[in-house]
């Protein structure tokens, strides 16, 4: 039985939808359809609230600890500390309880707080007042008393409360202006549209007395879809439908610009609303670093059940003598004896488990957590990633990657906006093969002085002239640019035709800006929209005026837009405006072959190319074109396929007019910054929308692909000439071919001893890639992924959004899963973004979609260098030392208490007190790693920039690795052998003190745990490499710490315990020279092993990283060998 059915018939019988359909009728103004109308149904809808957080006052407490104690870790110490409660253990419970609880409070306040702050920004939000409309007055309410079907009034620069139908606005034409950066990354300014026949209702009295019903589909998170239409109830017989779409939806978070008031009516609210419903929780991402230290606590985890195990035996084996089982100071009690062998093995077992089990650090986790989201303050307090003009620097939305920009070996990257700046300046246009290059224009900035006209060829003459213009006015017609009416110039308001120089227009597309603005400077001016009739200015300073009688909108798939315009002498025209490959098969006349080698052309140039063509419309053309559109925009399903349908039937048969060029200038530094990814060792792939000629003219300005590669083609247009299966095998045998003859670099592609390939994939080759082969030849996907990786670059042109994230996915899942990097500016990146290991936004002109839902966003792609070379390389290595210390110290710490179990008869006897049990993790070797962690610097930041190859020594995760872990676990053991054994020999039958008396089991044991702490501690110190007064602090304060608190813990009878068997003992074993001398002497002997393995490696087997840090050093000792013979000879000579 499919479960999911189920679900979704209970959730919504739940929700008193229990004849639920696929659309949902609104009552406008909560008013009642007028008598003989349909049959008036009310239907329950949500509020307005909306609710992010993810507690409340009441769940919070058990809902945290369920979460909390889904971690393997803290379940496992709970299990610990239940056992220590339950059975007779040789350590008290505290001794498991104290850090478990620290660590679990510590969480709890943490995630406390940050849904603290979720609950306050959902307050702020809720009760934010909104105006509504009630019995013909505007009635003031908060956000969340908001119902489907109210009337609500927003003003200029307010965002809108929930997802409304625009009704009404102040503007003549009933149209608005309005921002959605914060929703699909667009900032700049979208038009939206009233109804027609409700754009008349303008005052709160007549919205009062309008009768209509909306019907429309049920909420669905696509920003860009809406179905729907409107029932309007007058004196007529029946209600007029009218068409709504998206272009007449309002979303929630929006907000209203350049237009003083609007009306609208709710039609999702609270959580149904678009925004809401966009609301994906990111899918968790794991660290390379996390899995590693989950694969390290298994084997630990199998070491401590092995030393419980081997304890368990030996003691049964050790008490089979009976003069052994029972001695005079261990007699077991009548219950113990009737017993069964096996429960008393048992419980020995978890006895042993229970005194072993500090094995594990459960510190580690928390101090990783700290470290996590300490560390992330250093990207966003990094001036160098700060930029002035956009006011904002790096940002954190999530601390738990920071260690993975220090592991990433494939980058990802969009083209436009990421590698470019996405500031359009128009360069040229073409009409019928005549190129005009007008003055600096760029992006609606007209420069001053830039008043003519430049002609690469002569100016048409007779007929042509009259193409000329006809391609001015399509440019002028065919857009969405708005203009806005008045802009303040020196305190004064001018109007456009006041100064043209002041004409500000307005457009969510930074194209069509700078061709409208390019047309301008060639003498054809957009002045306005009005009243449904557009209105240029010619150069003859004429006003020509065209009534706007359908926008056929642009989109992904058909890559064009085309309007149809009545002239003021009454014939009609349909403009369009794409790319070259939506344009070219849908003309029958013009001259295409001119244009198409210009279009080439400026594609090599690296810039962005559109074609523009139109034709004429009789009256009958047009009725039927009317009566496609309108079929197509009133039915409720299927309407998107439908309007497809009837663009396909109406945009064919054009004359091509010419084409355009625009340039998006490349970033400052994208081309330093991919070379030093390439140094690095990471393979950079550009995934973009855009044509293969103009991504490639950018791929090699980015030094992406360089003169010496040798581009190798996966396109359309070559599997047009052979199969796919053929093409894949040809380019496959030639990377290997070369691959074989010689060993090159999995990563680099850099050297100059073999050739450099490139690769260039196009969106709809990929999607033949990604199918099974259907002659059973094989899987192409493997094939294409081997080409890949004997790559240096690849460019995938053409792309759909959802192709980024396949092709990232694909790498992702390879046979060597190799960390991955996605970075873009826009919301079409955010698949590719979430998919990726890393995801990285560009806080771009495209809005914010992109960096919020991020784990990092940057102001420019320049800064990715640093966040990787310099931040990453840092974070890795101080996790990874932070990681293998832990538990290099955990085996110092627990191993010697094995050792001792094999002198004091398995009795699972202690060899540390119960305090130092508890505060060694806790207290007395915290700090100075965490510390370490945030602070470290092996190598100087300069350094890292300038030398990118330092990167490759820590790729793979190279300090993580089995080999490096197995030595750090065998150095603990060495050291614990060292501290147990050295301990037990130095002072075998021997007298400590000057009046003969020999140390006990305590004593012994507190001279263990000195020799550890000082011994792990002063490990750290040799490890590090970047002192500060902090450093000093830490470490030797620490130190200092454990000193004080055993004075104090033995030097005073505490009232509240119900023992006494540390005291005096500190003092006792201080005050006896062997005790110094064996201290310092085992302590010279566990840190030998470890300088004399570096001082070796570093001399014989040193890495790119290790000969830095020794020149530096000999740098440093020669320059203050050279100013301390300069002070000697000037004291000399004075």
């Amino acid at each position: 039985m499919d479960f999911s059915v189920l679900r979704n018939l209970i959730r919504r019988y739940c929700a008193g939808e229990e004849n639920w359909v696929d659309s949902r009728t609104v009552y406008i103004g909560q008013r009642e359809p007028p008598p003989g109308a349909e049959a008036y149904i009310p239907q329950r809808f949500p509020d307005n609230r909306i609710v992010s957080s993810k507690y409340t006052f009441w769940n919070f407490v058990p809902k945290n600890l369920f979460e909390q104690f889904r971690r393997i870790a803290n379940f496992y110490f709970l299990i610990i500390f239940l056992v220590q409660l339950i059975i007779d253990t040789p350590t008290s419970p505290i001794t498991s309880g104290l850090p478990l609880f620290f660590v679990i409070t510590v969480t709890a306040i943490k995630q406390g707080y940050e849904d603290w702050l979720r609950h306050k920004a959902d307050n702020a939000i809720n009760q934010c007042p909104v105006h509504i409309i009630q019995h013909g007055k505007v009635v003031r309410k908060q956000s969340h008393k908001l119902r489907v079907g109210d009337i609500v009034l927003v003003k200029e620069d307010e965002t809108f409360p929930c997802d409304l139908i625009l009704l009404s606005s102040s503007r003549e034409d009933g149209t608005c202006f309005v921002t959605t950066a914060s929703l699909d990354g667009e900032s700049s300014h979208k038009t939206y549209y009233a109804v027609q026949d409700t754009k008349a209702f303008n005052t709160e009295e007549e919205l009062d007395s309008l009768h209509a019903t909306i019907e429309c589909e049920q909420p669905q998170p696509d920003l860009y879809k809406f179905v729907g239409r409107i029932n309007i109830y007058q004196d007529r017989d029946g209600p007029i439908a009218r068409p709504l779409g998206s272009e007449n939806l309002l979303l929630r978070g929006a907000t209203l610009k350049n237009t003083e008031h609007i009306y609208a009516v709710a039609i999702y609210t609270g959580m149904e609303t678009k925004m809401a419903l966009n609301y994906q929780s990111k899918s968790q991402k794991r660290s390379a670093v996390e899995k590693s230290m989950n694969a390290f606590l298994v084997v630990y985890l199998c070491i401590l059940i092995s030393k419980a195990m081997i304890n368990t035996v030996l003691k049964y084996v050790w008490q089979a003598d009976p003069n052994r089982d029972e001695p005079w100071y261990n007699e077991k009690t009548e219950l113990e004896r009737q017993r069964h062998v096996l429960i008393r093995a048992f419980t020995d077992f978890l006895a042993f488990m229970v005194l072993f089990n500090y094995i594990i650090p459960v510190s580690m986790y928390v101090t990783v957590e700290m470290q996590k989201f300490l560390g992330s303050y250093f990207i966003t307090w990094d001036e160098e990633m700060y930029d002035e003009e956009l006011g904002e620097g790096a940002q954190v939305n999530t601390s738990d990657l920071n260690e993975e920009l220090g592991q990433v070996e494939y980058v990802f990257t969009d083209k436009t906006g990421t590698l470019t700046e996405n500031n359009m300046e128009f360069i040229e246009c073409c009409v019928d093969g005549h190129v005009y290059v007008p003055h600096a224009i760029c992006n609606g900035q007209i420069l001053p002085g830039a008043s003519g006209i430049d002609m690469i060829d002569s100016s048409p003459g007779g007929g042509g002239k009259e193409r000329e213009e006809l391609f001015f006015r399509a440019l002028c017609l065919c857009h969405t640019v708005q203009v806005k009416e008045e802009e303040t110039v020196d305190g004064i308001k001018r109007g456009i035709h006041q100064g043209k120089a002041t004409s500000f227009y307005i457009s969510s597309s930074p194209d069509e800006v700078a061709l409208v603005e390019g047309m301008k400077r060639l003498g054809f001016t957009y002045l306005r929209l009005k009243d449904s009739h557009m209105e240029i200015l010619n150069r003859e300073d004429e006003i020509e005026r065209f009534e706007l009688m359908e926008v056929l909108n642009f989109d992904s798939v058909r890559r064009r837009m085309s309007v149809i315009v009545r002239s003021s002498t009454g014939e009609y025209y349909l403009f369009c405006k794409g790319a070259d490959s939506s344009i070219f098969p849908r003309v029958v006349s013009g001259k295409v072959e001119q244009v198409r080698a210009r279009v080439e052309h400026n594609a090599v140039e690296g810039l962005r190319t559109l074609c523009v063509a139109y034709k004429r419309l009789t009256q009958a053309e047009y009725e039927d074109v009317c009566h496609q559109l309108s079929a197509a925009k009133l039915s409720l399903q299927d309407r998107d396929k439908r309007l497809a349908e009837a663009y396909d039937t109406i945009e064919k048969d054009f004359i091509l007019l010419g084409a355009t060029a625009v340039e998006d200038r490349l970033q400052d530094k994208a081309a330093d910054t991919i070379e030093s990814l390439h140094k690095a060792g990471m393979k950079v792939w550009v995934l973009t929308g855009d044509k293969m000629e103009t991504a490639a003219a950018t791929c090699y300005a980015s030094k992406l692909f360089r003169r010496s590669t040798q581009i190798l083609e996966l396109t359309t247009k070559r599997t047009e000439e052979q199969s796919l299966h053929d093409v894949l095998f040809d380019l496959s045998r030639t990377v290997l071919r070369q691959h074989c003859t010689m060993t090159r670099d999995t990563f680099s592609g850099l050297s100059n001893d073999f050739q450099d390939y490139g690769l260039i994939i196009d969106g709809a080759t990929l999607s033949a890639v990604m199918k099974p082969a259907q002659d059973g030849s094989g899987n192409y996907k493997e094939i294409f992924l081997e080409i890949c990786r004997n790559c240096s670059a690849v460019l995938c042109c053409r792309m759909a959004p959802l192709q980024k994230a396949q092709i990232v996915k694909l790498i992702k899942s390879s046979k060597e899963h190799p960390i991955t990097l996605a970075i873009g500016d826009g919301a079409n990146d955010v698949s590719m973004i979430l998919e990726a290991h890393v995801g990285i936004g560009i806080m771009g002109k495209e809005g914010r979609q992109a960096a919020r839902n991020s784990d990092y966003a940057i102001p420019k792609f320049k800064h990715l260098k640093k966040m990787l070379l310099v931040h990453g390389h840092y974070y890795y290595i101080r996790i990874a030392e932070l990681v293998q210390y832990f538990f290099y110290k955990n085996v110092c710490f627990i191993f010697p208490q094995f050792l001792y179990q094999f002198y004091c008869g398995f009795s699972q006897q202690p060899l540390y007190d119960t305090a130092y049990l508890t505060l060694y993790n806790i207290s007395f070797t915290s700090l100075p790693i965490l510390l370490y962690s945030l602070i470290e610097q092996h190598i100087n930041m300069d350094i890292l920039k300038k030398d990118p190859t330092l990167y490759r020594d820590i790729a793979k995760n190279s300090l993580l690795r089995w080999r490096i872990f197995i030595y750090w676990t065998f150095l603990g053991v060495f050291d614990a052998a060292v501290f147990f054994f050295g301990a037990y020999f130095l002072f075998d039958n021997t007298t400590f003190t000057s009046n003969g008396q020999m140390f006990g089991n305590w004593t012994f044991g507190t001279l263990v745990f000195t020799v550890l702490v000082f011994t792990v501690t002063l490990k750290l110190a040799l490890d590090t490499h970047y002192w500060t007064w902090i450093n000093h602090f830490v470490i030797w304060g620490s130190l200092l710490f454990y000193v004080i608190f055993s004075l104090l813990w033995g030097g005073i009878i505490w009232p509240f315990l119900n023992y006494q068997r540390m005291y005096y003992v500190f003092m006792q074993m201080l005050s006896s020279g062997p005790a110094w001398l064996g201290i310092i002497l085992l302590i010279t002997v566990s840190l030998l092993p470890d300088v004399v393995k570096k001082v070796l490696c570093r001399a014989l087997w040193p890495t790119t990283t290790e000969r830095i840090q020794t020149k530096r050093q000999c740098l440093t000792v020669e320059q203050s060998t050279i100013f301390m013979l300069s002070q000697t000879s000037s004291s000399i000579s004075f």
